[in-house]
């Protein structure tokens, strides 16, 4: 602050605009119109100017926004990479003023204002007017004088715990015969309100100091992907605090034109982000893409963090290219968590995608027992990342708050936009559907059934095995303080055939979930099953083993196809790289077991990101017309990168280290991007490579000074069309 005034003397310069108009909110988007005293408002004229003298000029305003100071340490703000104060609602904060004499609360009428969008409305409460009372008050705005010493006058600003979140301007307003005098419009008073979870009136209060550690203020998690036997995790940078992500935040709700009365809703806000973080009908963040083809952007397994697709969205107000399930629940997990409400990633391995929501998943096979994707339209995802969210939900009976189910990838749409939930949690478990939103999309990924139908000549369906145990076979989340995971499933469903888990069923086609003539399994008199070995490295030849068992007391003809199919983790095939037949006479009470062999050049010049192979083995018996049929997906070992420190890692001071991959497959890979982030550590960069031979090692450095310290992660990831998914991290104690 200035401490001279445009007079030339030493009197500080005065921080008030003059507005003579009753009190009601100014629009403060035109600063020179709100910077002259209304005098004919009064009856008076310009040629004679009030005498202000003996009323309050304000010097200075200090909202004590600096990290150490006490107003961001109470309200576990202090992360924020940010020079503005951010609070929490429903919870006091300190505001000194500095006058040029000593405030008289006997003789000098003074208030608070805050404001919020262009047109602010008291009735809509985005103007705020706060004035010093007594005492504060539980659930309403309101100040309280803490001290008096001099000319500085320190308030308690208190706001509701229900209050609008979002960047408020901030203004001290006087009252005099002539008018009102308010502060001058200065941006480094402008106050952050987020959501509170330590506050007991508020929706989001989780009254679990570890879980908000977790799920409030920890900056880095895991995303969880692969299949259900064979769990693969990797490191993702949430960077809620990093500079600028807060404002791209608010940005995302402005983007969707979401009413600023709305904004102090949970459930409203979660409801316009997860339509929002895809780009399907708003121009949101990501463009989702399935193809496998990312030239015009960035492959979805290249990215390491939410900060820099956030951050990009923000300066270029462009949707990012591109993402896929894990992006979306991360970069929505960075949004929830960096407004205030506790969020976390979750992963549902074989999870179904039923777009009829009939409770199953039908697969369509053609009279010789083949799979006929000309009518199979539903399909089971290798696993899908959604997220969690933790409020109370006073629009549900009493029992169903806590955590409920938001899905920002884009797969339905609902009210008319691509988005899922808030959906409880609790109320998926006990099959009530009926409450909002979309639960009834989302107790089918969890709990269809899958349904083989043989397609006769006529167009007719004949019901054929049915698999009641092949979706929502595992639902994890990482676990608090570890980068372990944790088993959630028994939140979302009771055991595969226990009566809890019939009742729940029984609740969901009450509450209108159309289950058709899949509800019991068929007789089967003869079984098929697929085994292989898992850990399969990429580009080396295994075995798949076909068993047939006749379970009845005749002998059974059996002819089954064996169909291999390079497929994306969504369950969609690229293309099919095994054909094979294989017909068997079986004996009554007999088994049959065939070996299949895959060789590498069958499938390494096809295989799209994540590296999925699909077997289906289908079929029929000949004396009865039976269907058989098994799947297996197989999720091939990518190698991961090798990435070491050169010496020690000290706070302040340089550090190198190594990264290392050696290339895998049996031919050159060219046009590799390499990228390497680390909270605290470095920035995102890029480093690009021309071509790695076949079989050659890739060795580069990369060199960075640290600027926090504590335990702290670099991660990596190698991309390239014909490699994908190529990931490594590095942790690093910063002394």
């Amino acid at each position: 602050m200035s401490e001279s005034g445009t007079d030339g003397s030493n009197r500080r310069k005065p921080l008030i605009s003059y507005v003579g108009r009753r009190i009601t909110p100014f629009d403060d988007s035109n600063a020179e119109e709100n910077s002259v005293l209304d005098f004919q408002y009064f009856g008076l004229t310009p040629r004679a100017p009030p005498n202000l003298k003996e009323f309050l000029d304000v010097w200075g305003i200090d909202v004590h926004p600096n990290p150490e100071e006490i107003n961001k340490k109470q309200h576990h703000t202090d992360l924020y990479d940010c020079s503005n104060l951010i609070v929490r609602r429903g919870q006091p904060f300190q505001i000194t003023i500095t006058f040029n004499r000593p405030y008289n609360s006997e003789k000098d009428r003074l208030w608070i204002e805050f404001f919020i969008g262009r047109y602010p409305d008291i009735t809509k409460g985005t103007y705020i007017p706060i004035y010093i009372q007594e005492e504060l008050e539980r659930r309403k705005w309101g100040a309280k004088v803490k001290t008096i010493s001099n000319n500085t006058l320190s308030l308690s600003v208190m706001s509701p715990p229900d209050c609008i979140v979002g960047r408020f301007r901030m203004y001290v307003a006087i009252m005099t015969p002539y008018g009102i005098r308010r502060t001058a419009r200065d941006p480094t008073t402008d106050i952050y309100i987020l959501f509170n979870p330590w506050c007991e009136e508020d929706a989001v209060y989780l009254d679990n100091a570890a879980e908000n550690d977790e799920y409030v203020l920890d900056d880095l998690g895991c995303i969880y992907y692969g299949k259900f036997s064979e769990v693969t995790s990797r490191s993702w940078i949430f960077g809620q605090f990093e500079r600028h992500v807060l404002d791209s935040c608010i940005y995302i709700l402005d983007r969707a034109r979401m009413p600023l009365h709305t904004r102090g809703c949970p459930i409203k806000i979660c409801r316009v982000a997860s339509a929002m973080i895809n780009s399907k009908d708003d121009g949101g963040v990501l463009v989702g893409s399935w193809n496998g083809n990312y030239k015009d952007g960035v492959a979805p397994t290249a990215w390491n963090s939410s900060v820099e697709i956030l951050l990009q969205y923000f300066e270029t107000k462009l949707p990012v290219c591109y993402g896929q399930c894990w992006v979306f629940a991360a970069v929505f997990n960075t949004v929830l968590r960096c407004l205030g409400i506790p969020a976390r990633a979750v992963t549902n391995f074989s999870s179904a995608h039923d777009n009829d929501a009939n409770l199953t998943t039908d697969i369509i096979l053609d009279a010789t027992g083949k799979k006929d994707p000309n009518f199979t339209k539903d399909s089971i995802w290798n696993y899908h990342c959604w997220n969690e969210c933790w409020m109370s939900r006073s629009d549900l009976p009493p029992g169903y708050g806590g955590w409920q189910v938001v899905d920002a990838t884009p797969q339905e749409t609902s009210e008319g936009m691509y988005r899922c939930g808030p959906s409880s949690v609790k109320a998926i478990k006990q099959g009530q559907v009926c409450f909002p939103y979309d639960a009834p999309f989302i107790y089918a990924e969890v709990n269809s059934d899958v349904v083989y139908w043989n397609r006769q000549k006529d167009g007719s369906l004949i019901k054929g095995d049915v698999k009641t145990d092949e979706v929502g076979k595992l639902i994890v989340t990482k676990q608090i303080g570890s980068d372990g995971r944790k088993d959630i499933t028994d939140q979302y469903k009771y055991p595969e055939g226990s009566q809890e888990e019939r009742n729940a069923q029984s609740s969901a086609v009450q509450y209108g979930i159309k289950r058709e003539q899949a509800v019991t399994e068929v007789s089967m008199d003869a079984s098929v099953n697929v085994h292989v070995r898992e850990n399969i490295l990429l580009g080396t030849n295994f075995d798949i083993v076909v068993e047939l068992k006749n379970n009845s007391d005749e002998e059974r003809s059996i002819t089954v196809h064996v169909s291999g199919n390079v497929m994306f983790y969504t369950g969609v095939p690229k293309v099919q790289f095994k054909d094979e037949t294989i017909k068997v006479s079986l004996q009554p009470l007999k088994v049959h077991q065939t070996q299949v062999n895959i060789k590498s050049e069958d499938y390494m010049d096809h295989l799209v990101e994540q590296s999925n192979l699909h077997f289906l083995v289908s079929g029929l018996v000949a004396e009865t017309g039976q269907t058989l049929a098994a799947q297996k997906v197989i999720t091939l070992q990518i190698p991961k990168l090798n990435m070491k420190v050169q010496g020690p890692a000290v706070f302040g001071r340089e550090v190198t280290i190594v990264i290392e991959f050696t290339n895998p497959l049996k031919k050159p890979l060219e046009h590799i991007v390499l990228r390497t982030d680390g909270l605290g550590l470095l920035k995102p960069k890029l480093k690009i490579f021309s071509v790695l031979p076949e079989k050659a090692t890739l060795t580069t450095k990369e060199s960075f000074i640290p600027w926090k310290r504590g335990q702290r992660k670099v991660i990596a990831s190698l991309d390239c069309d014909a490699l994908r998914q190529v990931v490594g991290e590095l942790e690093l104690t910063i002394i």
